[in-house]
């Protein structure tokens, strides 16, 4: 039985004792009823509100540990930010002109590459011991 059914059985059991309408005392248990049946109507409102916010925030927890799961990767993962991708692009600049070269992981195989801006080729030589990576992914030529 809810909240609001069993107010309304106790104003059920009120009015079967066929108290006189008049009364103080009629008049103070009609007041109790009408605050309970308030009452109980806030709480399951509240009731309601609360099972959705804590489905959200379920679904933000998921959410949170699929992100987690991104950023903080173990190398046995599927699913990591650290994990070798075709797509990947380092940024070099050129010396000569300053302009900012994007580079993928095939240019980076080339002895030398010619900047886009001003023609002057530069040469790629690569220390990965300089890797800020710490993810011990291999993205950085350390793999085991």
């Amino acid at each position: 039985m809810t909240l609001t059914e069993k107010v309304a059985y106790l104003k059920g059991l009120a009015e079967g004792l066929d108290l006189k309408k008049d009364d103080k005392e009629t008049k103070i248990f009609e007041a109790i009823f009408d605050i309970l049946e308030d009452l109980a109507l806030t709480v399951t409102d509240i009731d309601e509100d609360l099972s959705a916010v804590e489905e959200f925030v379920d679904a933000i927890d998921e959410d949170l540990d699929e992100l987690e799961e991104y950023v903080y990767c173990d190398e046995d993962d599927d699913f990591c930010c650290c994990d070798d991708d075709e797509d990947d692009l380092y940024e070099v600049e050129c010396p000569s002109c300053g302009e900012e070269i994007f580079l993928d992981e095939e240019m980076l195989d080339e002895e030398y590459i010619e900047c886009p801006a001003c023609g002057e080729k530069l040469e790629l030589d690569i220390d990965w011991d300089d890797c800020d990576c710490d993810c011990d992914c291999g993205c950085c030529g350390d793999e085991e």
